[in-house]
C-alpha cells in the first residue's frame, strides 16, 4: 500500500503498528530468514517480495491492490514446519492460506487457512512439510494490498507438536505407485461391512503419490465399485493415566463432480474391535474426520456403549454434527483428536487445524461406558466407502446413484500419534446409592404451601426428562450443571429403576408420570380401568420406598384431548369420569404410599374445575402451560382453589400460541425470544408465592428434529441457548461457556423447486454451520433434512430448495466446538419454477388410464393435471402400469417437459408422443429413478399426442400429478 501520514493513520488507529511493529518470538529454527522470496506482485521497489524475510522490522512487502496475492519463500530443502509468524502491517489479509509445495509451482498443501484473519502479530501453529512455503492471500481487509512486515518460517528437524513425545508417525515416503509401508499398515480386502463396495490391495485404490500421500482411491466399473482402506498394524495407542494421547493426520477429501455416496473417514478403533466387530461399539470407535457426499463438512464422533440407544446415543454416536470445512475438498487440513486424561473428568477434543470443533467428556456417556469405550489402546483407520448408511442418511435417498463420478481420492498426508505425561488425577466416580425413602409432604395452608422432604423446604426446580431411564448416569452430571433439583418423566414401569437411582445418588428427586390412554372410554371402560389401576399400584408398591421418588403424577392432558374424540354432553360425561378415576387412582396411591404427595397432569387450567369436583384426594394439582403459564396464576385466583399447585411443562410459547407468518404457518420463535419464555414463564410461576411450589419445564431431551428445535435444551446433545437460561435462572454452574449467538436471519418468502436461493445470519461467536429443512407444514413430517448448500460468505449461502411444492421450514445451525448450537429458522414456500415457452398442455382434453372416484377432495380426473392449477391434481388406481395422455390439437414441436408431482410420483417412466393416439409412438424420454417434486428436463421430439406412462411407482399408492406441463 502507498506509505500513509502518521496523522491519518492515527485515525484509523493503526499509527503504532507503522511505527514501532510489534515482534513475536516463536520456539525452533527460523528457517525462512535471508532466503530467497518471491511474491505474485510488489507494489514498488520498495516494498520487494524479499523485505518479508530480512529480519529487519522495519522493511516490508507490500502487494498490488487486487486479489489474490502471495508470497513464497524456498527453505532450500525439504523442512519439517511448525510454526508460522506474521508481522501484518496495516493491509492485512482477512482471508489467507498457509501452503507448501516441494517444487513451488504445483501440489500446494494447505497446512492452515482462515478466513476470520485480524491482522497485527499472527502466529500460527502448523504441521507439514516442503521446500517452498507461501502465504496465499484470497481477501483483503481494506481497499489496499497485502503488507507484511516479516513473514517467519520456524521448524526444522521433528515436526511434533510443541510438549508431546512422539510415539509414531508415518509421512508416506516412497515411489508414487507403491503401497504404504506393510510394517505400518494393513490394506483390507474384501466387501466393506458399512457400503457394499470391494476393498482392493491394488494400486488402483491403494497407493503413494510420491509426493508424501497415500491416495485412496474409489473407481467405478460398470456399476461395480472399488475403493481401499487401510489401518494401523499398531492398536495400542493410548492415553496414559494422568496424560493425553493425540493422533493427527493432514487430509483432503476426495474432489469429484458428483460426490453422492462417497463416505470418506479417519477414525480410531478400540484395539478389541479387530477380530471382533461384535465388540462395536462398547469398545470405543472416535471418528476424527467423516465427509458424506462431498458436502465440504465433515462430522467428528465418539461411539460407544450399547446399540441402539444407550449411553452414547447410538447409532448416531456423541456427534458434532455436519460442520462446514471451507475447502476441506480442495485442500489438505489436519484433523486431529485428543484424549485427555489429566482431568478428572476426562475429555475426548477433536480439531480442525488447530481449532476445536467438538469435545466429550467423561460425564456424558457414564464412567463404566467411558472407561470401556476409551481408556485403552486404539488402532487407525482410513477408509473411503463408497454408499451405505450415512451417505442414504444425508441425501435421503439409496447411493451412489449412476451418475455419481468414479476417481475420487482420498488424500492422507503425514499421520502422527503423541502423548503427554502428567499426574493421574481423582478418577471420575459414580456416587452410591443413598439408602432408605423420604417423606414427602405439602405443607402449610391456604396460600402458604410449600413442599418438605424429610423436613425440609424444597421447591421444584425441574426438567421433564426425555432420554431413556438406562441411559440415566450419562446425564446425571449435566443436570447437577443446569441447577435441576428435579426430574419428570411421563411413565413408570419396571424400567425406571436406573433413573430412579442414578438421580438419588446424584441429589435429584423424580416426580413418576403415570400414562393414562387419551381418548379412552372413561365412561364405560371399566376393564382398561381395573387393569391399568392394578398396574400403578404395583409400580407404587415397588418404588414407594426408593430414595428418588418425589411424588406421583397420574395421568397427562387426558382432559383436554379428550375433545379430540367426544363432544357435547358426552365430552362432559367423559370429562367427568376421567376425574373420577383419578380420584380412584389417587386413593388407591395413597393407600398403598403415604408418604408422597399425588397430583395428575393437564394442558389447561380448565381441568381444575373438574379436578375440584371429583378428585378432592389430590394434594396438588398440576398444569402443562407455555406461552400462557402467567395467567395460570389469575386462573387459580378466579377459581377459587384451595390446594397450591406445579407446573409440569412450560417455556417459550407453542406451535398452537405463535402467530402465523407471511408464508401461513406458525412463526416460532427465534433463539433470543425462547431464551426470554423461559424466564418469563419462570418468573410467573416463581412469583406466585406460597401456590406455585415450582415447575418442570420442557425439555431435557435429545431429539433433533421439529419439535426438538423447538423445545428442547440439548437438541441433538448439543446446548441450546436457553440451556443457559435455565442454568441461569436455576442457579447451575455448566462446565462449558455459553455458545453462539444468532440475532438475525434472511430469506426470500418464496423460492423456486430445486433452485438456488440466498439465506443469511448475523452470529457471534466462531462457528460451523449446517442447514435443514422440514416438511412439517408440507407432508406432516418432523424430522429434518439436509439441505444442500454452499457456504457464500462467513455468515451466508447458497441453498438448493426442495423438489416439493408447499412451504418448507429452512434452519441455520451455527457451532461453536465446545458442544454448543444456535438453530434460527424461517419458512420458506416452494413454488412452481418459471419454464420459457408456452405450456401447450393447458386445457386441453386428456384422458388416463384411471382415476381415483372416491376419497376425501375426489374425484380427481386426468384434466387436473392440464388445468394450470397446483392445487388439483390427478390420481390413479394403486396399480402398475398407469398413463395419462393429452391431445394437443394438432402436431406440435416439443423441448420441454415439467412434471409436477403429488407425493405419490413415478420412479419409472416414459414420455411418448404420437401423430395419432394409437400407435407410432415415440419415446423422448425415459427414467427408472424418478425422485418426485417437481422434474424439469429437456426433449425433443413432435406430435399432436403426448403421453406419460408409468411402470414403477415411488410408494404405494399410485400416480399423482398436480400438473404435467408440455412445452413448445
Amino acid at each position: 500500500m502507498k506509505a500513509l501520514s502518521c496523522a491519518l493513520l492515527l485515525v484509523l488507529g493503526l499509527c503504532a503498528l507503522v511505527l514501532n511493529p510489534p515482534q513475536v518470538h516463536a520456539a525452533g529454527t527460523l528457517l525462512s530468514q535471508g532466503k530467497p522470496a518471491l511474491a505474485s506482485s510488489s507494489e514498488g521497489d520498495g516494498t520487494p517480495a524479499s523485505a518479508a524475510v530480512d529480519g529487519d522490522p522495519n522493511t516490508r512487502w507490500s502487494s498490488a491492490w487486487s486479489d489474490p496475492q502471495w508470497l513464497r519463500v524456498d527453505l532450500g530443502s525439504t523442512q519439517t514446519i511448525n510454526q508460522v509468524v506474521l508481522q501484518w502491517e496495516a493491509a492485512y489479509a482477512t482471508s489467507f492460506e498457509i501452503q507448501v509445495s516441494d517444487d513451488g509451482t504445483t501440489g500446494w498443501r494447505d497446512i492452515y487457512s482462515t478466513t476470520t484473519g485480524a491482522g497485527g502479530p499472527q502466529t500460527l501453529s502448523v504441521n507439514g512439510s516442503g521446500r517452498y512455503v507461501r502465504i496465499y492471500g484470497t481477501k483483503r481487509a481494506n481497499g489496499y494490498g497485502y503488507s507484511l512486515w516479516e513473514f517467519q518460517v520456524y521448524g526444522g528437524g521433528s515436526s511434533q507438536p510443541t510438549g508431546w513425545n512422539p510415539v509414531w508417525t508415518d509421512n508416506f515416503p516412497g515411489a508414487a505407485g507403491s503401497a504404504p509401508s506393510s510394517a505400518n499398515w494393513i490394506t483390507d480386502t474384501g466387501p466393506n461391512s458399512s457400503s457394499g463396495e470391494v476393498e482392493t490391495n491394488t494400486a488402483a485404490n491403494v497407493a503413494l503419490d510420491g509426493n508424501g500421500h497415500v491416495n485412496l482411491t474409489a473407481l467405478n466399473n460398470n456399476g461395480n465399485w472399488t475403493s481401499g482402506r487401510i489401518e494401523s498394524e499398531r492398536s495400542d495407542f493410548a492415553a496414559p493415566a494422568g496424560g493425553q494421547l493425540m493422533i493427527t493426520a493432514s487430509i483432503k477429501q476426495p474432489n469429484v463432480s458428483n460426490a453422492l455416496g462417497y463416505w470418506p473417514a479417519f477414525r480410531t478403533y478400540g484395539a478389541a474391535y479387530r477380530g471382533n466387530t461384535g465388540a462395536w461399539p462398547a469398545v470405543g470407535e472416535t471418528d476424527i474426520m467423516e465427509g458424506v457426499n462431498g458436502r465440504s463438512q465433515s462430522s467428528e464422533t465418539l461411539h460407544c456403549g450399547t446399540v441402539p440407544g444407550g449411553n452414547c446415543a447410538e447409532y448416531n454416536g456423541m456427534t458434532s454434527g455436519l460442520g462446514t470445512c471451507g475447502d476441506c475438498q480442495t485442500a489438505y487440513h489436519t484433523y486431529a483428536e485428543v484424549i485427555d486424561r489429566t482431568l478428572s473428568d476426562e475429555q475426548i477434543r477433536f480439531t480442525i487445524d488447530g481449532q476445536q470443533v467438538w469435545q466429550v467428556r467423561e460425564s456424558q456417556v457414564g464412567v463404566s461406558t467411558w472407561q470401556a469405550a476409551v481408556d485403552h489402546g486404539f488402532f487407525l483407520v482410513f477408509d473411503l466407502a463408497i454408499g451405505g448408511g450415512y451417505p442414504n442418511t444425508v441425501c435421503g435417498c439409496t447411493s451412489p446413484s449412476p451418475q455419481t463420478s468414479s476417481g475420487g481420492v482420498l488424500s492422507i498426508g503425514s499421520v502422527g500419534v503423541y502423548t503427554s505425561t502428567g499426574t493421574t488425577p481423582p478418577p471420575l466416580t459414580s456416587p452410591p446409592v443413598p439408602s432408605g425413602g423420604s417423606v414427602v409432604k405439602v405443607t402449610g395452608g391456604q396460600g402458604n404451601w410449600g413442599l418438605s422432604v424429610n423436613g425440609n423446604p424444597y421447591y421444584i426446580k425441574g426438567v421433564t426428562f426425555g432420554p431413556q431411564s438406562a441411559t440415566a448416569d450419562a446425564h446425571m452430571q449435566d443436570l447437577k450443571e443446569l441447577g435441576v433439583n428435579t426430574v419428570r418423566t411421563w411413565g413408570t414401569d419396571a424400567s425406571s429403576q436406573p433413573l430412579l437411582d442414578r438421580a438419588a445418588a446424584n441429589g435429584i428427586k423424580v416426580i413418576n408420570g403415570f400414562w393414562l390412554n387419551q381418548g379412552t372410554d372413561f365412561v364405560n371402560d371399566t376393564a382398561y380401568e381395573d387393569s391399568t389401576l392394578n398396574s400403578i399400584v404395583q409400580q407404587v408398591n415397588a418404588y414407594k420406598n426408593h430414595p428418588g421418588v418425589l411424588m406421583w403424577d397420574v395421568g397427562n392432558e387426558v382432559l383436554l384431548t379428550l375433545q379430540n374424540t367426544y363432544s357435547g354432553a358426552q365430552l362432559e360425561a367423559e370429562r367427568n369420569a376421567y376425574a373420577k378415576y383419578v380420584e380412584r387412582v389417587t386413593q388407591a396411591i395413597h393407600a398403598a404410599d403415604p408418604n408422597h404427595p399425588v397430583t395428575s397432569t393437564d394442558a389447561w387450567t380448565g381441568a381444575w374445575p373438574y379436578y375440584k369436583a371429583n378428585t378432592p384426594s389430590l394434594d396438588l394439582y398440576a398444569v402443562n402451560s407455555y406461552g400462557a403459564v402467567c395467567n395460570v396464576k389469575q386462573d387459580w385466583v378466579n377459581g377459587g382453589y384451595s390446594k397450591p399447585y406445579i407446573v409440569t411443562e412450560s417455556g417459550e410459547a407453542g406451535e398452537w400460541e405463535v402467530p402465523n407468518d407471511a408464508n401461513g404457518v406458525p412463526t416460532e420463535p427465534t433463539d433470543q425470544q425462547k431464551v426470554a419464555g423461559y424466564a418469563n414463564a419462570w418468573n410467573c410461576i416463581h412469583g406466585h408465592t406460597g401456590v406455585a411450589l415450582g415447575a418442570t419445564l420442557f425439555n431435557y431431551g435429545n431429539e433433533n428434529d421439529f419439535g426438538g428445535i423447538w423445545f428442547n435444551l440439548e437438541p441433538g446433545g448439543w446446548k441450546f441457548p436457553t440451556y443457559y437460561q435455565v442454568a441461569q435462572l436455576y442457579g447451575g454452574s455448566p462446565a462449558t461457556p455459553a455458545g453462539p449467538v444468532i440475532t438475525d436471519m434472511s430469506v426470500p418468502q418464496t423460492v423456486p423447486a430445486g433452485k438456488q436461493f440466498p439465506v443469511s445470519v448475523n452470529v457471534s461467536g466462531t462457528v460451523r454451520y449446517n442447514v435443514m429443512y422440514t416438511s412439517k407444514y408440507v407432508d406432516g413430517g418432523t424430522t429434518l433434512r439436509y439441505a444442500d448448500f454452499t457456504q457464500t460468505g462467513a455468515n451466508s449461502f447458497s441453498v438448493t430448495a426442495p423438489n416439493q411444492l408447499g412451504v418448507w421450514k429452512v434452519y441455520v445451525y451455527a457451532y461453536d466446538g465446545h458442544g454448543n448450537v444456535a438453530v434460527e429458522t424461517r419458512s420458506v414456500k416452494v413454488t412452481v419454477p418459471p419454464v420459457s415457452g408456452t405450456n401447450v398442455a393447458l386445457g386441453k382434453p386428456t384422458t388416463a388410464s384411471s382415476y381415483q372416484q372416491t376419497g376425501n377432495g375426489a374425484p380427481f380426473p386426468p384434466s387436473n393435471a392440464v388445468d394450470g392449477n397446483t392445487g388439483t391434481r390427478w390420481a390413479t388406481d394403486w396399480s402398475d402400469p398407469q398413463w395419462i395422455q393429452v391431445d394437443l390439437g394438432q402436431t406440435t414441436a416439443i423441448h420441454h417437459i415439467q412434471l409436477v408431482w403429488e407425493s405419490a410420483y413415478g420412479k419409472a417412466y416414459t414420455i411418448q408422443v404420437s401423430p395419432d393416439g394409437n400407435s407410432n409412438w415415440t419415446t423422448i424420454h425415459s427414467t427408472t429413478t424418478g425422485a418426485g417434486g417437481v422434474e424439469d428436463f429437456d426433449v425433443s421430439g413432435s406430435g399432436r399426442f403426448v403421453r406419460l406412462t408409468g411402470t414403477q411407482r415411488g410408494t404405494t399408492y399410485g400416480y399423482s400429478l398436480f400438473e404435467f406441463g408440455i412445452y413448445q
